[in-house]
């Protein structure tokens, strides 16, 4: 079983560089250079760069989530009833969480919508019109991905946390702890599937605020964690 484990670890890592790698890419460096590029090297990088990078980006995806869904079943089985009173199982659980939620993301709300915006781009490229709902599905997708970098900080961090740094102990505020996690990660998934513009929507509108985002969220599950369960 250890050398399953190390197996399905070891593509956990190996897939998970890759989603992440190219999530931060498609954040930290296309996004910007979309918004400064012209009209007509953007549409070509739609056409052919970024099928081949979405292609790595969601398959990535497929492969961390599908490796790490059977590593946390596996040591669920192995500790039983006891998973979710231990550190690891807290930790692991909730950062694993959030990754099932860019998973999700990545193939239910990114990449459909990202379908259509290179269709678009495509008839552009042939001489026809924009699809009228390309830009729409564009921010859509936008919001989306930037909301999985946002979720990705905390995310890294607890899982990070589950095997090196304990951050539960005996404290008697599970429910609690639970009941607000929950609260905030859905109301930060909403945000990304709810509307396009607004006071909620600013922060992922740059790399810096997604950041910030980011770090003040792990800071919330941290406080959280120490507050309510050591």
């Amino acid at each position: 079983m250890e050398g399953i484990l190390f197996f399905l670890r070891w593509i956990h890592f190996l897939a998970g560089v890759t989603w992440i790698g190219i999530l931060y890419y498609f954040n930290f460096v296309q996004t910007p250079f979309f918004a400064e590029t012209e009209a007509a090297v953007r549409t070509g990088a739609i056409t052919k760069l970024v099928p081949r990078a979405l292609w790595w980006f969601r398959w990535g995806a497929m492969f961390t989530f599908l490796a790490g869904i059977s590593m946390y079943l596996i040591k669920w089985h192995q500790t039983g009833s006891l998973f979710l009173s231990q550190s690891y199982g807290v930790t692991i659980t909730l950062g694993g969480l959030m990754g099932t939620i860019m998973f999700l993301n990545v193939w239910l709300v990114i990449w459909p919508a990202q379908q259509v915006v290179i269709a678009s781009a495509n008839q552009v490229a042939g001489g026809g019109q924009a699809l009228p709902d390309a830009a729409a599905r564009g921010r859509r997708a936008a919001l989306a991905s930037r909301t999985n970098t946002v979720f990705s900080i905390p995310m890294l961090f607890l899982m990070g946390a589950a095997s090196h740094y304990s951050l539960v102990g005996s404290g008697g505020g599970a429910p609690a702890f639970w009941i607000l996690s929950l609260i905030i990660i859905a109301a930060v998934e909403v945000n990304a599937l709810v509307g396009t513009q607004g006071a909620t929507k600013k922060p992922l509108d740059s790399v810096s605020g997604a950041l910030w985002f980011g770090f003040i969220l792990t800071a919330v599950f941290y406080l959280l964690s120490i507050g309510l369960m050591s």
